[in-house]
C-alpha cells in the first residue's frame, strides 16, 4: 500500500467528514476490534514484522473509514456508496474499499476476504459493547462481561439500533463461536478503554 494511505491520513479524512462524537467513538471502537483481528490473522499467516505492520494498518484504516461518509450521507441510497466514490477518487486501495462496501448487506458486494468478514463481524458488536459499558454505573468497559452481553442481546429493548442478527452472523462468517467473538472484541476494547472513553468515571 502506498505510504500516503496511512492511519494518520485515514484519521484526517474521518475528521473531515464526521462531526458526530458518537460516530467518531464508533469508528475508534470498530478500529480497535478490527486491529486485534488483524494482529491475530497476521500471526496465523506467519507474517514477518514489516508485513504484519502493513497488514494490521490496513485493518485499522478500514475500521476508521467504514462509516466516514455516514454523518453527511446516512441514507441507504448514499452510504457507503458516496464514501466509496470519495475513496476511489482519492486512490485508496481496493481492498479497503471493497471491505467497506461489503459491510452493508444491501450493497450486494459479497464478503470474501478475512478483512471483509472481520469488519462486518466487529461493526455492530463494537457499538453494542459500547452501549453495554455506558449503562454500567461506572461507565467502564472493564465491568462488561460476556454473559452480560449475551443477556442484553436477547433484550430487544436495549440498544434497539443494533442488528442482533449481524452480530450472530458476523461471528459465524468469521468461523468463530459467538462467545469467543464477544470475548475477543471485549478484550480488545478493554485494552484501549481510555482511548475509547470507556475507562470509567
Amino acid at each position: 500500500m502506498p505510504s500516503i494511505y496511512t492511519r494518520d491520513a485515514a484519521l484526517a479524512l474521518l475528521h473531515e467528514y464526521t462531526q458526530s462524537p458518537g460516530l467518531l467513538k464508533h469508528a475508534y471502537a470498530v478500529e480497535t476490534c478490527l486491529r486485534a483481528y488483524g494482529e491475530k490473522e497476521a500471526d496465523a499467516r506467519g507474517l514477518d514484522a514489516a508485513a504484519k505492520s502493513a497488514f494490521v494498518e490496513t485493518y485499522s484504516i478500514t475500521g476508521l473509514l467504514h462509516d466516514f461518509d455516514y454523518d453527511r450521507h446516512p441514507s441507504l441510497e448514499e452510504h457507503p456508496f458516496v464514501g466509496n466514490r470519495i475513496l476511489t477518487e482519492l486512490g485508496w486501495p481496493e481492498e479497503i474499499r471493497t471491505a467497506i462496501l461489503s459491510h452493508a448487506d444491501y450493497s450486494g458486494v459479497p464478503r470474501v476476504t478475512h478483512l471483509d468478514k472481520a469488519l462486518f463481524a466487529c461493526d455492530e458488536l463494537a457499538g453494542f459493547l459500547t452501549a453495554c459499558a455506558l449503562v454500567k454505573p461506572t461507565r467502564s468497559i472493564h465491568d462488561v462481561e460476556v454473559a452480560g452481553v449475551k443477556k442484553k442481546l436477547k433484550d430487544k429493548a436495549f440498544a434497539r439500533g443494533v442488528h442482533r442478527e449481524d452480530v450472530v452472523n458476523g461471528a459465524a462468517g468469521l468461523g468463530v463461536e459467538l462467545d469467543e467473538h464477544i470475548g475477543f472484541c471485549l478484550k480488545a476494547m478493554q485494552s484501549n478503554a481510555e482511548g475509547l472513553g470507556l475507562g470509567g468515571v
